[in-house]
């Protein structure tokens, strides 16, 4: 077995890698989320109320809703209960599973609409509840399925953070969407194990060490010829006394 230990310029090139990620990470959840004040100050400045463009069910007018609800918000309250929660769940995303996040995000954000428009109660459906359903069971079934050390950390990270949430899938208030987050928690859940093969964890150096410190007690050789090691029939017992 052949291993490679890290020279300096190794690290270093891992530390910028590491920080590249970690920038991108928060500029593309930035940005999303800076959409979504955008749209509401424009709201506000207009002093228009845009909930006739979210997703009517089962109505051809409503059809649009699919793209444009999640980006409508009721108010500011609204948005602002909508805000930190995304960003962290996408900025997750994007950092761990870094070759899943473009599917996952398109998944999260269309699929959950079109249940909405298909099967929900005949009103308008807004806001970004839903993906933010549909990004926590994402990060949270992927430690369940993955079993990796860093997806199960980040699974109870969600569980300690959001685990509030699930009350939000019942029918417990009827001026809320439970069935935006309801078809986003299913629709994330469904990503978590598609896509679950995706993203290896990495190997950090200390699980390097690991794991040729037992490569070598596995292969460890006192000198001794296997028929040395071996206690004769006719070995004096007194020989093994202490």
């Amino acid at each position: 077995m052949d291993y490679h230990f890290k020279t300096p310029e190794d690290l270093e090139i891992e530390n910028e890698l590491e920080k590249a990620k970690i920038k991108s990470s928060f500029f593309y959840s930035g940005i999303f989320v800076s959409c979504l004040w955008l749209i509401q100050f424009i709201q506000f400045a207009l002093k228009m109320n845009f909930s006739s463009s979210g997703i009517l069910p089962r109505n051809i007018s409503g059809i649009p809703g699919i793209f444009l609800s999640p980006l409508i918000h009721a108010d500011f309250s609204h948005l602002v209960s909508n805000s930190l929660t995304l960003f962290l769940l996408l900025f997750g995303i994007f950092y761990f599973y870094r070759t899943s996040v473009i599917k996952v995000f398109f998944i999260i954000y269309f699929v959950p609409g079109i249940l909405v428009w298909l099967f929900a109660r005949q009103s308008y459906h807004i806001g970004a509840s839903g993906i933010v359903y549909g990004f926590a069971a994402f990060l949270f079934f992927s430690g369940v399925f993955r079993k990796d050390k860093r997806s199960i950390a980040l699974s109870l990270l969600i569980v300690f953070l959001y685990g509030g949430m699930v009350w939000g899938i019942l029918p417990t208030d009827p001026a809320i969407s439970f069935e935006s987050h309801f078809f986003g928690a299913v629709t994330g859940i469904i990503c978590a194990f598609i896509y679950r093969k995706n993203d290896p964890p990495p190997v950090y150096e200390w699980e390097e060490e690991s794991e040729i410190e037992n490569f070598e007690n596995d292969n460890y050789d006192d000198g001794k010829e296997p028929e040395d090691a071996e206690i004769e029939d006719d070995a004096d017992p007194n020989d093994f006394k202490r």
